[in-house]
């Protein structure tokens, strides 16, 4: 009999397969790892926008998580795109009461476009509930402004922006700085106060549906399999970096990623 490590994602579904819970189990997938789900919201979207939103009910969200707990028990977990102030309070709640670990939270809280994603209320739970029992979390540079308070234009405008955020909250931040023109650097700041840059090539690519997705969970893949907090984001930086490069082109709007394309690769 062979074992495997496994990964549950919370987060929501995207019928068009490119961000949300469908990125987050094909990325776990190709990252060697056993892929759960426990879906927040569905979402009728494609690649040029969303179009509706149907939340579940806190009640069944919890049948799904101690479903998950209580038969296989994730290695890690990812939590995404949670709108609600009462949906959090169920995930918190849950991951305490099974001692959940290697918890990565990507804040989903501002689109590309700058449009809020999320309600007032539940960016103040996010914050009190689940950020302060992540082992990581991963907002990008909206995010990061909007959790910190400061704007952040330079290098060490994100270094104080991820130690602000990290201090308050408890956790480690990956600041990931994709909405910088010039490049693709992160920042990761960790509990014990060092830094360490990722420093990236900007790929020209339009499409980058579910970049943040996918690296989350590329994360959360890689802790699940033991491997250590940095050595997590290096990997999946570099598999994020590689989907890119694939340059999958599908849609009429902001397209997908190719999460398999070290298959497509050796055919």
């Amino acid at each position: 009999m062979t074992s495997m490590k496994t990964g549950l994602t919370i987060a929501g579904s995207d019928c068009s397969g490119g961000a949300g819970i469908q990125a987050d189990i094909k990325t776990m997938t190709t990252n060697g790892v056993y892929a759960m789900s426990a879906i927040t919201a569905l979402t009728a979207q494609n690649t040029t926008g969303v179009r509706d939103i149907l939340e579940v009910s806190p009640q069944f969200l919890k049948e799904q998580l101690d479903c998950i707990f209580t038969d296989i028990r994730p290695d890690a977990v990812k939590i995404g795109m949670v709108s609600s102030t009462e949906l959090i309070e169920v995930i918190a709640g849950a991951l305490r009461q099974y001692e959940a670990v290697h918890i990565v939270v990507d804040p989903v809280m501002v689109a590309t476009s700058g449009a809020r994603l999320i309600r007032e209320e539940a960016i103040c739970a996010m914050q009190e509930k689940l950020f302060k029992i992540a082992e990581v979390i991963t907002p990008n540079i909206p995010e990061a402004e909007l959790l910190s308070g400061i704007e952040i234009q330079t290098q060490k405008d994100m270094e104080k922006a991820a130690e602000m955020i990290g201090r308050q909250f408890g956790c480690s931040v990956l600041l990931k700085g994709g909405h910088q023109r010039q490049d693709a650097n992160d920042l990761l700041w960790k509990k014990d106060g060092a830094m360490r840059w990722f420093y990236g090539t900007r790929i020209e690519n339009p499409n980058t549906h579910g970049t943040g997705c996918t690296l989350s969970s590329a994360i959360a893949a890689n802790l699940a399999k033991e491997f250590e907090l940095e050595e997590s984001v290096k990997r999946a930086k570099q598999y994020l970096s590689d989907a890119l490069e694939f340059k999958l082109d599908l849609g009429a709007g902001s397209g997908p990623m190719n999460h398999a394309f070290a298959w497509n690769k050796n055919e």
